[in-house]
This record gives structure tokens, sequence and C-alpha cells, in this order.
């Protein structure tokens, strides 16, 4: 009747089809209103209220004037359990259950349960951590989500939000970023290691203090990479020294490591405590015992130098690692050291990524062989097998994005100034967008847009369906971190010159001009945080939406509060 699957006709036999199998029939009656689980059976049949409307009492009138609403509505003649009735109406969409709801009363009742919605509401990704008794109206809430979702898209679309430079003039040249769930880390050349959590504007960032060792008098070293999970913070420095820091004890490290040669990669587990270091020819992994103490689980030799090197996500048992070293991609595992996932002579890697079962990463095709063209090859981590060979680019791949990007969805960066997004199910581009004239170097998406950054500086928003550009941002220096989320974006314009001409360590002034810092920018769209500072609340209009302008200017009329 409303769109169900499987209807048959007469409407009878509809009826009878939502019928349990013999086996597993509803004890009792199903004719008439009767008793199930000491609650009150469901009734589907216009004839038995008609024939409870009939009784004497007060309620006949009201009872008449319901009876004269549903005569004009088919029912079927059978009646079924309340338990029953919700167990099939909870293979109804949104739209199905508002057509129920205006059949009749009794079937607006059943279509405006709230164990109805709350399942909607969790199959939609809204509320996941909330329990059915914490919501009066899970309806309501899910129509305050979905609301909430199309103004922050809106906000998105429009640039609407506030933005924050992340700065430290003390720290001199930004060296790296990284972020996560809105708290960012980032190193200087000073040496200082800094954080800022973006979800909180009034929030001091504290100076995470490096650890000392017996002969560190003088400055200290630069800080090369930086990396920070939900709760731990890793840098490693150019004197190939590494510092951990738990983000829920202080600033002191709780771990700290030595290598003897420059430290080449870094990467951090998206979750857990394992840290891994490439330096020279060897992959260290360390993380913590059941007692807390850190030992080293793992080391690897290879046999040339590491370009690239990430932690596989979800592995709880024996830390897992990728390692690409020039034209070799290793798999690193504690049973199996120094597997080769991938190796070609003379077709270098270019970029990297994983998820918890696959590994994408860009090759280089050679210069004269117009049948080995620049691909991005997707392996199966525990098979070992190449899955796909994704594009045919006569530029190198400089970025790829796989773990944050939508299920069976890839995107890549590439030199020759396009953004490429593939469906994994396929071999061709869905979507190639022409990004940046100096080549891209850092991409993200997610369901319908996408977020690029370019050696020229400019970050660019692009809507993935339409193909086209919302908006960009231009700074000095090369975007080489983006990231954002459904409300949020963090991107940062790193120099690629460390020490600028002019500039000694021995200079009496301890910051570095702003234009060879480097910058970090915060973007928030929340709707709930978009009043500007600037603007006095007596200002600020008491509308849901303010409409009539798209020129990111906070209109104070009609009404203001007064």
């Amino acid at each position: 009747m409303v769109g169900l699957e499987g209807s048959l006709e007469p409407p009878t036999a509809f009826a009878l089809g939502w019928l349990p199998p013999p086996d597993q029939a509803v004890q009792g009656p199903i004719h008439g209103v009767e008793r199930c689980q000491g609650r009150d059976t469901h009734s589907f049949s216009s004839a038995a209220l008609r024939k409870r409307m009939q009784t004497p009492g007060k309620q006949n009138t009201g009872a008449q004037n319901f009876r004269n609403e549903i005569n004009e509505v088919p029912f079927f003649d059978v009646h079924l359990p309340y338990e029953l009735a919700l167990k099939i109406f909870q293979y109804l969409g949104k739209a199905e259950l508002g057509k129920c709801a205006q059949v009749s009363r009794t079937w607006k009742v059943l279509a405006e349960d709230e164990v109805l919605w709350y399942r909607l509401c969790q199959q939609e990704g809204y509320l996941l951590d909330v329990s059915i008794s914490d919501r009066p109206c899970w309806k309501l809430a899910l129509k305050d989500c979905r609301a909430k979702e199309r103004a922050l898209r809106t906000n998105w679309k429009n640039r609407s939000g506030a933005v924050s430079q992340l700065q430290y003039e003390l720290g001199k040249v930004l060296c790296d970023v990284h972020s996560c769930d809105g708290v960012v880390i980032a190193g200087y050349t000073s040496g200082e290691v800094r954080l800022w959590d973006t979800r909180t504007w009034d929030y001091t960032a504290p100076i995470l203090e490096p650890a000392h060792g017996p002969g560190d008098a003088g400055p200290q070293p630069h800080v090369s990479f930086v990396r920070i999970n939900s709760s731990l913070a890793v840098a490693a420095y150019e004197d190939g020294t590494v510092s951990v820091w738990s983000l829920m004890i202080g600033r002191e490290p709780i771990h700290r490591y030595q290598h003897n040669q420059r430290i080449q990669a870094l990467a951090l587990g998206s979750k857990g405590a394992t840290v891994a270091t490439a330096s020279g020819f060897e992959v260290k992994v360390e993380s913590p015992d059941d007692r807390g103490f850190w030992q080293t689980t793992g080391t690897f030799e290879i046999q040339k130098l590491v370009n690239f090197l990430h932690l596989v996500p979800e592995v709880w048992d024996s830390p897992v690692a990728v390692a690409a070293a020039e034209d070799v991609v290793y798999l690193l595992k504690g049973e199996d050291p120094g597997k080769i996932l991938h190796s070609v002579y003379g077709q270098p890697v270019t970029c990297l990524d994983v998820s918890a079962h696959e590994a994408a990463f860009g090759v280089k095709g050679f210069g004269w062989m117009l049948n080995e063209p620049n691909q991005v090859l997707l392996y199966n981590l525990e098979t070992s097998q190449c899955l796909k060979k994704l594009g045919n680019s006569m530029g190198d791949f400089t970025c790829v994005n796989l773990q944050d990007s939508p299920p069976n969805m890839l995107v890549t960066g590439n030199k020759d100034r396009r953004v490429r997004v593939y469906d994994l199910r396929r071999s061709t581009a869905l979507c190639s967008l022409y990004a940046h004239r100096l080549g891209v170097s850092a991409v993200q998406m997610d369901d319908w847009k996408i977020v690029s950054g370019g050696e020229d500086g400019l970050v660019c928003v692009w809507d993935q369906r339409m193909g086209t550009k919302l908006w960009e941002m231009h700074a000095r220096h090369p975007v080489r971190y983006v990231w954002f989320n459904s409300h949020s974006l963090i991107t940062a314009n790193i120099p690629d010159e460390k020490t600028p001409r002019g500039a000694s360590i021995m200079d009496d002034d301890l910051t570095a001009h702003r234009r060879h810092r480097g910058i970090i920018y915060a973007y928030e769209f929340s709707v709930d945080q978009l009043a500007v500072e600037s603007v006095l609340p007596i200002c600020r209009s008491s509308y849901d939406e303010v409409m009539g302008y798209n020129y990111n200017i906070g209109l104070a009329v009609p009404y203001d509060h007064i």
C-alpha cells in the first residue's frame, strides 16, 4: 500500500502476507482487540473500529467523527499485535512513515513510534553515542540533525564561518603540521613544538617541553616531523631524537629515543600508542607494554632510503608498517620482516597512503615508454596482490588520500595541475579538476566536496558533483597539510626554505619575518559558532536563518535583541 516490496493483490492477500508463518504464529486470536504481552493489539480493521465506536457513552460523538474520517480509507480485515506491526514498519523510510501517519490516527501513533525514528536516526549516522531514552522525540531530533547538516553544507559552499590564524612568532619558521579531531600540533625551526585546540577558541596553546640530554647545551635542533593522535604527540628532530608526549599527563615527554642519523620519516598509529621512525636503512617501531614501559617492538633493515612511512590502522596484535624506499614498497611485519609488496626497477614511488586493508601509492613511469605512464597502484595488504592500476598521466602523482576518502573512493593530486577522483570499482577517473598551476601538494575528499592545496599557496574547495570551484584562499608558501571534518578545516602553508637568506642562527632577533614563517589556518563552519566576536550580541539577528544575502555579511536587521 505504501511502497512496500513484495506486495500481493488483492488487499486481503497483502494483509495476510504480513502474518508470521504457522510455526511462528502469534499466540491467541488476531481478529478483534486482544491482549499481547500486556499491551493492546493494534487494529487495522474498519469493521472492528466501527463496532467499538457504536458502544454507548460520552465518546460516541468523537468516535463518530473518527469513523467518518476513516470510512474512505481501505483497511485490511485483520488485526495485528502492536509489536508485529512495529516490526513491519521498521522497513519503511522517512517518506513512507510520513504517508502512513496520514492514513488514520491509529496508524499515526504507530508511524511516530520512538523506536522507529531512533533507528532511522542511527542509520543516517546521527547521535550514535546516545541511547533511546536520552531524547523525548526522536523524529524531531532527526529533523534537527538534518537541518544542521544542510546549514553546514550551505556555510561550506558560501565560506560562511570563522577563521583563525595559528601563529607562534618565537618558533621562527614552521617545519611540519599535523592534527587529530581539531587538535593541531606544529613544529618549528627553534626546536619548539606547540599545540592548539581549535574546538575551543579561548584555549591557551601549550608548548611541549623537549627532553634534555646530558650534552644538550646550546640551541635546539630543528623539528623535522610532528604527529598526533587522540592520546599521544610525537616530534622528530634533525639530530635523530624522537620525543613522545602524553596529552593527558603534561608537557614533559614520557618517552625519548635516539637514531644515529637524520630521521627521514615518522609515523604514529591513528589509535593506540605505536610510533615508527625511519633513519638511514633502518625502520624502528616502538610501543609500550602492558605495564606502560616503552620498548622496541621491531627493527627492520631496508636496502634503500625510506621516503614514506605509514602504520596500518586497526591492527591491534602486532604493529604493521608500510614503507616506500625509492622504487620498492615494503610490508613490515614482526613475523615476516622485510616483505616486498611492490618493486619495479626505475619506477620510484612518489606518494603513499594506507587504509586498514589496502595501500595506494603513485609510481613514476619510464619517460621514454608511452605504455608505462605514471599510475596509482592499489594493493591488498593481506594477499599482497595488486588490485587496481589507476590513472594514465604524464605528470607525477604527488599526493594520494585513501584512508580519509569514502568507501571505494580515492583522490589524487598530480604535477600536471589536476585533482582526480577515482572509484576503485573502475579504472577511469570519475572527475578531473584543473586545480593548481604549480601542481597539487595536498588533497582530501568526502561524499560531496574536495579540498585541495597547491604549490602555489592556494587552498581550493570543490563541489564534486558539479565539478566546479566553490571558493579559494591564498597564502604565501606551498600548502603541505589539509584536513577537514564535517564542520572545520585546517590548512598549513609550510615554507620550503627553513633558513631564510640573511637570517643566521646567531642573530639576536628571536623571531623571523612573517613572510618567512609560514602559517596555519583553522576554519569553523559550525552553525553553533558563527557569531563573530566583533559583532555585539545586541546587533545579532534572532532569526534562525538570515535570508537575502550571499556576501558573508552578518546582517543585523530586521529584528535585533533589544
